[in-house]
């Protein structure tokens, strides 16, 4: 094995996961999460509104009110929070701060509750929802921006620092 070194695995960097798949998989498992969580306070009648709501306008059939309906509404809010996340990495990602995450996650509750209400049939107009609906939706909303805007804003300022440490090294 002279001039021909064999690396054994555990001497062997894992290459780290791009930020945009990282994005990815942050929007994917905070929709979820959060739509989960929903879901639970749904059952426990702190709100009105079930992640079921979001098949309201494109399905057809009581399917969508059963439990199939509720794993593909949290599914499918786990697809749109991709979304979300890659528009928060877009515009936010270099504010390095909670707040930036907790206003976010408030904007998509007023967007998702006031802006796109008329889309949901199952969910009353914004001033006619309880006030058990509407804080625990805006808490909900909130805190899935403080997790989406800190998980990205963090992992931002972690990859500035390690160029930044590179360049160090190298020089």
């Amino acid at each position: 094995m002279a001039g021909n070194e064999e690396r054994l695995e555990q001497d062997q960097k894992e290459k780290p996961m791009s930020f945009m798949a990282l994005t990815v998989i942050t929007g994917l498992f905070g929709g979820i999460f959060w739509s989960s969580l929903g879901y639970l306070a749904y059952l426990f009648n702190f709100t009105e509104v079930s992640p079921n709501v979001i098949l309201e306008p494109w399905a057809l059939g009581d399917w969508k009110k059963q439990w199939l309906g509720t794993v593909i509404s949290i599914a499918a809010i786990g697809l749109f929070s991709i979304g979300a996340a890659l528009i928060y990495y877009a515009a936010l990602r270099k504010v390095n701060s909670i707040w930036a995450g907790a206003a976010y996650g408030l904007v998509l509750f007023f967007l998702v509750f006031y802006v796109l209400n008329p889309i949901f049939p199952g969910i009353k107009p914004f001033w006619e929802l309880s006030k058990n609906t509407l804080i625990t939706s805006a808490c909900l909303y909130l805190l899935y921006g403080v997790f989406v805007g800190y998980s990205i804003s963090y992992e931002e300022n972690e990859m500035q620092n390690r160029e930044k440490n590179q360049k160090q090294a190298t020089s």
